[in-house]
């Protein structure tokens, strides 16, 4: 009997020391200690015993009782202590590393194309002036000689917020307060959003625009080409062939549009340009002498040009794009090509 408990000893503190987990641990307490135990099997043989040996066995089997529960508390220990440095290990953190940086986004192309369009403009003498979205009808229309009847209302498709204000449909209007505010000499860009009731591959209800004006002693229609040559060669490169054509505009007269060179085919015709070789590009025009009778200037003694082009046209042109729609989607993956 005292054999017996010896080697379940034995077997038990064997056991335990190659013990890998406390998963493993806890099947073998209960192999040995638990109730259905192979302690409690032998102990279950004392009956077969003389009474004067009972006691003697029953001190060797608590002994072996006690040695197999410190082994096990030991080992849990021991196994703690191990699992503790491997999870130090996996956490480890090294505070000498540079922090981790966060994501910075990129900027909007629309903002990439109008800081360049007025970087060129600054460049050439002009200012930058803003002014409000929403406009009265008196300073998108009147002040700029689009009088209530007059056909051009129709082409501007409106939106009307209350009667006698709109959503300006040009930023033409900062010209006008500009004028009312200052005298000659001015040289401004104006850039801004503006508002249409269109909308389609090339066309959205809400666009923008940077739209200029320069008002002076002796302007000549040879300022106005040199201005936008300049500006043209400047942001499409010096080899680019630029044409005026005449045109119509209420607040310009003579009034022209201007075409560039196609930037895709290089004059060669293409689906583009439609096999023109030639893109337009921007409006333009001499203030018509009617304006300078909304803000009292005397066109007798000044003169002025004024022009305005569409950055989501530039935009396109420049990078490509053949859907107006896709600047206003949010689509991470596109805007990701101009971060």
């Amino acid at each position: 009997m005292k054999e017996a408990l010896n080697e379940l000893s034995r077997a038990a503190l064997e056991d335990i020391g190659k013990a890998d987990s406390l998963d493993h641990l806890n099947e073998l307490q209960i192999r040995f200690l638990g109730r259905k135990g192979e302690l409690t099997s032998v102990m279950a043989r004392m009956r077969d015993l003389a009474p004067e040996e009972r006691p003697e066995i029953g001190k060797v089997a608590n002994e072996v009782k006690d040695r197999i529960s410190e082994a096990i508390g030991r080992k849990i220990e021991t196994l703690a202590q191990a699992e503790k440095g491997l999870r130090l290990v996996r956490e480890a953190l090294d505070v000498t590393r540079p922090g981790r940086a966060p994501f910075q986004g990129g900027l909007h192309p629309l903002t990439i194309v109008i800081r360049e369009i007025l970087d060129i403009f600054r460049g050439l003498g002009f200012v930058v002036a803003e002014g409000r979205e929403v406009e009265l009808e008196y300073y998108n229309f009147e002040a700029l000689n689009i009088p209530a009847d007059h056909p051009a209302r129709d082409m501007q498709d409106t939106f009307y917020v209350a009667p006698g204000t709109v959503l300006r449909t040009h930023t033409s209007p900062v010209q006008v307060r500009v004028m009312e505010s200052q005298r000659p000499p001015v040289r401004i860009v104006a850039p801004g959003k503006v508002y249409r009731c269109d909308s389609d591959v090339t066309h959205s209800p809400m666009f923008h625009q940077v739209e200029g004006l320069l008002v002076d002693r002796g302007i000549s229609f040879a300022d106005l080409k040199g201005v936008l040559h300049s500006f043209l060669r400047l942001y499409y490169g010096p080899d680019t062939g630029v044409r005026f054509r005449p045109s119509f505009f209420p607040f310009t007269e003579p009034s022209a549009e201007v075409d560039i060179q196609c930037v895709l085919c290089r004059g060669k015709g293409c689906r583009v340009c439609k096999n023109t070789g030639w893109l337009e590009i921007l409006g333009s025009g001499m203030v018509d002498p009617a304006v300078y009778g909304f803000v009292g200037y005397d066109p007798d003694e000044v003169q002025g040009f004024a022009f305005g082009l569409g950055v989501e046209r530039i935009a396109m042109l420049k990078y490509g794009i053949d859907d107006i729609r896709l600047f206003y989607e949010n689509d991470l993956r596109f805007l990701a090509h101009f971060g």
